[in-house]
């Protein structure tokens, strides 16, 4: 097989025709340092190896911008970066950049937790919010207690921002109480709470 034309295309992505047709697409600094060149004979093992080069650069390259954008941790990176690259390329990107520090998750976890804990959210719904962003249950509930937080306290912040208008009557208090549950808050802590704001403690929250 014989390389007969590499043309520019977008992305900085080179296009590598052999024998007269298109075969693949590699990254133009990968055709650059393998010195690639029209009229160089190829074979497939050095396909696969070009190949695997340029999927390692380019997924590393995918990385850097997404973590330039926010922090990643290192499942929901490797999660994204799994769409369009092989898990050797994904493996490689990911242990480069845990290299250059750019991935850790605990330190992520802690930043996580601490910008979900303004929210008024239980330690149970922030922990899923850990996990939702691929932290492990371990690192999930060091961070959460790390934040050391009274769930009575952020109950009252919330009945006051967004229930306090529903707690007028029966109905109204039976929503509340069960959308307070759903948000991962303990039945326990939100009867005791919601009895500081009403004078109805003869209702039947069940």
């Amino acid at each position: 097989m014989t390389i007969t034309a590499i043309e520019p295309r977008r992305k900085s992505l080179s296009a590598i025709f052999i024998d007269g047709e298109y075969a693949l697409k590699l990254d133009t600094e990968t055709v650059l340092s393998q010195r690639l060149k029209v009229g160089a004979d190829i074979d497939d093992d050095r396909l696969l190896q070009l190949i695997k080069l340029s999927d390692a650069k380019r997924a590393k390259e995918k990385a850097l911008w997404l973590i330039s954008y926010r922090d990643h941790s290192e499942g929901e990176l490797r999660q994204k970066l799994s769409k369009d690259y092989g898990e050797e390329a994904v493996d490689a990107a990911i242990a480069k950049l845990m290299d250059l520090g750019f991935i850790n998750d605990e330190s992520f976890a802690q930043r996580y937790a601490e910008s979900l804990s303004s929210k008024h959210l239980s330690e149970r719904q922030i922990q899923q919010k850990l996990r939702l962003k691929g932290i492990d249950k371990e690192l999930s509930s060091q961070a959460v207690e790390n934040l050391c937080l009274d769930e009575k306290e952020e109950l009252r912040a919330l009945i006051n921002k967004k229930y306090i208008r529903k707690l007028s009557d029966e109905a109204d208090l039976r929503r509340t109480v069960a959308a307070l549950q759903r948000r991962g808050f303990s039945y326990t802590d939100i009867r005791s709470v919601i009895r500081e704001f009403t004078e109805f403690e003869e209702y039947n929250y069940d």
